[in-house]
């Protein structure tokens, strides 16, 4: 997926005003997911995104890959980073996950959800597929 699409998609989702606000939103989502993830899946992740949407996940991995938090520590990054607030900031990075979920091959993606907590995980369209074909004996 190319830049250009890759921003338009989450303007879409987002409904941001403009591309400046959406690439900023997008650029604090995957410099967050970054030092959330462990270095060699962060950098397998950008290896195939754009270079100009794998620069932050690059910088963010080099100083700080493989931090353990939560979804309240992320959406905070997210918040100061993208300028806005949390709730803002989970909405942003749903629509950022769910692009990328659509940009990455599926196995990169699974591996991503199992790589993070549930509550992160589950802002990903592949992790809410798998709880909604989970088998439950209580219906």
């Amino acid at each position: 997926m190319h830049h250009d699409e890759f921003i338009g998609k989450v303007q879409a989702l987002t409904r941001l005003p403009d591309r400046g606000t959406s690439e900023q939103a997008t650029r604090a989502v995957l410099s967050t997911l970054a030092e959330r993830l462990p270095g060699g899946l962060a950098e397998h992740v950008a290896a195939q995104l754009p270079p100009t949407l794998a620069a932050p996940m690059r910088e963010a991995k080099d100083s700080s890959s493989g931090e353990r938090f939560g979804l309240t520590t992320f959406a905070g990054r997210i918040a100061g980073r993208a300028r806005t607030d949390e709730d803002g900031a989970v909405r942003e990075a749903a629509a950022v996950l769910e692009v990328l979920d659509a940009a990455l091959a599926p196995e990169l993606t699974e591996k991503v959800v199992a790589a993070l907590p549930k509550d992160i995980g589950g802002l990903l369209p592949a992790a809410r597929a798998v709880e909604d074909t989970t088998w439950s004996p209580n219906p």
